[in-house]
């Protein structure tokens, strides 16, 4: 075996990562414009829709690359006890544990929106609040678990996702209410 054919389930694995977290900002993003009713020119809301939810598929494609290629990697040496189960690794067992945390809210959420006619829309919305909680986490793992953490290129991408997450929360909680939004008997002064 080549060092080539070595490394390969190590770039693998980094690289299935680092993508996981761009598409699941990008869908979290997506996701604050959608809930938002932000308008962007050229983009109706069902395209919008229909990419934040491929997105969020990708996402759950490119977790199970990261953990397959662990899962394979000789020189991780991770116990299939250890990729499920929470707080278990020896290798930085808190932010390992909270990527597996991550991993399988992801999967619960998966599964609420594969079954979102047979729950209330009340329920599903509550549920999919938890794509922050996974965001977070997702977060969270990558700078304590990452071994590409310190990179200057990393560095890039984590602030300017949780820039950009940020601003869009708050200007999502800061706006008002549209009419169509505001609960019956409010009215605004002066209308």
């Amino acid at each position: 075996m080549t060092l080539a054919s070595v490394a390969i389930d190590w770039y693998a694995a980094r690289a299935g990562g680092v993508v996981a977290y761009l598409l699941l900002s990008c869908a979290v993003l997506l996701g604050l414009a959608l809930a938002g009713k932000e308008q962007l020119d050229g983009w109706p809301r069902f395209a919008l829709e229909e990419v934040h939810r491929f997105a969020g598929l990708l996402v759950g494609v490119f977790v199970v690359l990261h953990v397959a290629m662990i899962a394979v990697d000789s020189q991780a040496r991770f116990s299939l006890a250890q990729l499920v189960v929470p707080f278990t690794s020896s290798y930085r067992p808190l932010s390992t544990g909270v990527g597996i945390v991550a991993a399988e809210l992801l999967l619960a959420l998966g599964l609420a929106n594969r079954y979102r006619r047979r729950i209330s829309y009340r329920v599903w919305r509550r549920l999919h609040y938890l794509n922050f909680v996974i965001w977070i986490a997702a977060t969270a793992h990558g700078l304590g678990s990452g071994t590409d953490r310190g990179s200057a290129w990393l560095l890039g991408i984590y602030p300017s996702a949780i820039g950009a997450v940020v601003a869009l929360t708050l200007r999502r909680v800061l706006r008002p209410p549209s009419p169509a939004t505001r609960p019956r008997g409010e009215f605004l002064a002066g209308s």
